[in-house]
């Protein structure tokens, strides 16, 4: 099966690193049966656009959370060597893995994995451009309000949203990673 995992640049660079991961809470985002009965048109490509930007948005959760962390010096614990703010870029992994659980109670694309992916596993690494850093970065403060409802906070989100991912093929990870 074909998931998309949220990401960020950090758990990009741990997957590089240990070439494996295990994403939090082992969830991905995958074209499920119910995700297929939530639209009444689209083909296999289009909803796999779907699952992958329910996993973008979730990529937005975890660059707050990496957020957070940094300004909590309980948690940042003043590493020197590590950044002083996250590199706000969208990033999902899409990998292909046997065994992955679907869980319709949490959301029509999401699944749940049995366990790491491996390098090897990895299709490819969808990622924002710099371009997309400051409306990546405001949508960052206003997930959650736009999840709730608030307009305002839907428009913010959706700057963000209208930049498209760039890929990237698993060997050319060191290099992006490089770069950054």
């Amino acid at each position: 099966m074909r998931v998309y995992i949220p990401a960020t640049i950090p758990i990009l660079r741990q997957l590089v690193d240990e070439q494996q991961l295990l994403p939090l809470g082992a969830t991905a985002f995958a074209v499920t049966p119910t995700l297929r009965e939530a639209y009444a048109a689209g083909d296999d490509d289009e909803l796999a656009e779907v699952a992958m930007q329910e996993a973008a948005r979730a990529s937005l959760r975890l660059i707050a959370a990496e957020r957070d962390s940094l300004d909590d010096p309980d948690i940042a614990d003043g590493d020197a060597a590590g950044p002083s703010s996250p590199v706000y870029r969208r990033a999902v992994i899409a990998a292909d893995v046997p065994g992955a659980k679907l869980r319709p109670d949490l959301d029509d694309a999401v699944v749940k994995l049995s366990g790491p992916i491996t390098f090897r596993q990895v299709a490819a690494a969808h990622v924002d451009l710099a371009d997309a850093e400051p409306q990546v970065a405001k949508a960052v403060d206003v997930i959650d309000a736009a999840d709730l409802g608030d307009t305002d906070a839907e428009f913010v989100l959706g700057d963000a949203e209208d930049h498209q991912l760039a890929w990237y093929a698993p060997q050319e990870l060191p290099f992006l990673l490089e770069l950054l």
